[in-house]
């Protein structure tokens, strides 16, 4: 089974991941790429200054740019992967629901709303049939689906690992990548030598959609889990992966290797992205893993590393990575796009 898809906000950093990712994919044929109007009836190879560790593939390089409309985005499209900045997206993607597009998003806009999937499909597939409530609210013939912020989306599976033993609070302080930021996000005289502590609206994402995607769905709503999140995040000098600090208090008082089987037990799904498990733990014989050099890319950037556990008088402690542009976003938005397909939405 082929399934034409596009992209929305194609030259991109994470655009760009999303064209790595989809070469060659079983399921997927990339069909067409959108971008801004600047960019809009160039060639791909002269619209993108393409950055990321592989050559443009040949017949993506000559597809022709188009505009980011619904009227510009060929009938035949059976899926969208959007990876649009969220001024942009908020105004678009409901445009392109309404005319019948299903719509994988990283953009941030619409995750926390009540009738938006925000999925991991590891943890929370069934989420994915709030598309019935989102079609019946909005009167759309297609569907918006959206992956977390990809800090977020580096602790909620551990975190739902956790749930078994009483998860009552989570405090984490996020190690984040340059990369997260984009190409010019950051400068070099920012970041060389030197510590960001503050991503502007990082802080609060965490908090509010880690409770939404260890929700319980019951048929027309997700409950929120009473959970209490609380994050500082900080902007550091590696280039991808971010690596994060989290203390989690918990109403049962597991032993570290409790923790460490509750995190491994954690399966990956029978879908093209998913990798055999979700959770990689080291043992207590590597204390200084995961570091981003080294494990950001387990499972084709695909896994969470998780290590360093420790109890504690209230719970557990543990450092845990993932690739921020991989499993962070485009990665994450095409295994909700293949999950989309799995469960025949597309």
């Amino acid at each position: 089974m082929s399934v034409r898809v596009g992209i929305l906000g194609a030259t991109g950093a994470v655009g760009q991941r999303f064209i790595q990712l989809l070469d060659d994919h079983p399921t997927f044929e990339l069909a067409t790429v959108t971008a801004s109007d600047d960019s809009a009836g160039k060639p791909y190879r002269e619209a993108a200054k393409w950055r990321v560790d592989t050559p443009i593939p040949e017949d993506v390089a000559d597809l022709t740019v188009r505009r980011t409309a619904a009227e510009d985005v060929p009938d035949d499209v059976d899926l969208l992967f959007s990876s649009l900045p969220s001024s942009v997206a908020e105004a678009v993607e409901p445009e392109l629901a309404e005319a019948g597009f299903v719509i994988s998003s990283n953009s941030s806009n619409e995750r926390t709303a009540d009738d938006v999937p925000l999925t991991i499909p590891e943890v929370n597939a069934d989420h994915l049939d709030l598309i019935e409530v989102q079609r019946d609210e909005r009167g759309w013939d297609g569907a918006l689906i959206k992956n977390p912020n990809c800090s977020t989306i580096t602790m909620v599976p551990t975190l739902a690992a956790l749930d078994d033993f009483g998860l009552k609070r989570a405090h984490v302080s996020t190690l984040q990548a340059v990369s997260g930021a984009g190409y010019s996000g950051v400068t070099s005289m920012e970041i060389i030598d030197n510590v960001l502590p503050h991503i502007g609206g990082e802080e609060e994402k965490m908090e509010t959609e880690s409770r939404k995607l260890l929700g319980t769905f019951d048929g027309a709503a997700v409950t929120w889990h009473d959970v209490e999140v609380s994050a500082s995040c900080n902007r550091v000098p590696s280039l991808d992966g971010h690596l994060e600090n989290v203390f989690a208090d918990l109403a049962e008082r597991p032993s570290a290797d409790e923790v460490a089987d509750a995190m491994r037990s954690t399966e990956g799904l029978d879908l093209p992205s998913s990798p055999d498990r979700l959770i990689h733990v080291f043992g207590p014989d590597e204390p200084d893993r995961p570091q981003p050099r080294l494990d950001r890319m387990r499972g084709r950037g695909m896994q969470v590393s998780a290590g360093g556990i420790q109890e504690t008088a209230r719970g557990v402690k543990y450092n845990c990575l993932s690739h921020n542009t991989i499993r962070g976003a485009a990665g994450a938005s095409v295994l909700n796009g293949e999950l989309l397909v799995e469960n025949g939405w597309v």
